[in-house]
């Protein structure tokens, strides 16, 4: 399915519906962040997906991050919840969604970063090599809370 991401677009589609996703900002032992390259637009992002019926948050982030990236995690806490009316994301079938982003603090526990039919790439990395990473500027903000210490559980 294809996707595009809008960001403070003023062109960008009218969004239609508002799902609920989960995911981790994944950190080792070294301090280094777990990032997957999506297939679908080539930028490095936190694993992350939609919230099922009958899941909790937790459950789903753990599901996602195994899925995505090969890596079984640990929940240790809450980055925030990010839901900004001006990140679009529209699809080929006709969604077009404001995202609604519970984001959990987690620890690595088991796995092998592992490409997928999602990620052409996984990978851990130190603070200091974000920089020439493309990542999108909602997912760059939520590393960014993480590496200040700012944990706005509401954003």
């Amino acid at each position: 399915m294809g996707r595009i991401e809008y960001w403070n677009d003023p062109d960008a589609p009218k969004a239609n519906t508002l799902v609920p996703a989960c995911g981790v900002l994944a950190v080792d032992d070294q301090g280094a962040i777990l990032l997957q390259r999506r297939r679908d637009t080539g930028q490095w992002a936190l694993p992350m997906g939609k919230l099922e019926i009958g899941e909790t948050p937790s459950e789903c982030a753990i599901r996602e991050t195994r899925e995505e990236t090969g890596v079984d995690v640990e929940v240790i806490g809450i980055l925030g919840v990010y839901s900004d009316p001006g990140h679009i994301v529209a699809y080929s079938d006709g969604e077009v969604r404001q995202e609604y982003e519970v984001t959990l603090l987690a620890r690595p526990i088991g796995g092998v970063p592992t490409s997928n039919e999602e990620a052409s790439e996984v990978a851990w990395f130190r603070p200091e090599k974000l920089g020439g990473l493309d990542i999108h500027p909602t997912m760059r903000r939520q590393i960014a809370d993480y590496l200040a210490r700012r944990f706005p559980c509401v954003d």
